[in-house]
């Protein structure tokens, strides 16, 4: 049997897992090498975004009316993941707010994780940074990822799994 893995992105309305919440979910699965599904979904946060994080992101508090309350839509992102082992880059943070929200509503985050920030550090010494930009540029060449919108998450989460098989080959 294959693996399945969750490679998922968020974006915030900061930077405090204690504090501050999470605006937007992008996770799609791998089995076999190919993405086989994905999920997306913006979130309300029930408060306004600060403008140093919608200069990060460009997600507008505009952008988010009308859009689910993190009581609706996180439990469909804990079903999507499932068992499966979950795959971030600069996985402490990603999984730091996932962990904070689903506690707030009684769910567990017990799955196993990867991050393919420490994973290109560690593969890929040499390069200036290890944003996620810089690596996939390195990885996957400048024309695959020219044109895609990066810090939303849906984008980052397939951008980082082309990185997570590329590191995996």
């Amino acid at each position: 049997m294959i693996e399945r893995i969750v490679v998922v992105d968020i974006e915030t309305t900061g930077l405090s897992p204690n504090y501050d919440r999470i605006i937007e979910v992008g996770a799609v699965a791998v089995e076999g090498g190919e993405i086989t599904d994905e999920f997306h979904s913006l979130v309300d946060p029930g408060r306004p975004i600060p403008w140093h994080a919608q200069k990060v992101h460009g997600i507008t508090d505009e952008m988010l009316m009308g859009q689910p309350r993190p009581e609706k839509i996180l439990p469909q992102v804990h079903d999507f993941f499932g068992r499966s082992a979950l795959v971030a880059h600069n996985a402490r943070f990603d999984l730091a707010f996932l962990q904070r929200e689903f506690s707030r509503l009684g769910l567990e985050l017990g799955a196993r994780s990867h991050c393919t920030l420490q994973l290109a550090r560690q593969m890929l010494p040499r390069l200036p940074n290890h944003r996620l930009e810089t690596v996939a540029k390195h990885l996957l060449g400048k024309e695959l990822i020219e044109g895609r919108q990066l810090h939303r998450a849906l984008n980052d989460a397939r951008v980082t799994a082309q990185v997570w098989l590329m590191l995996n080959a």
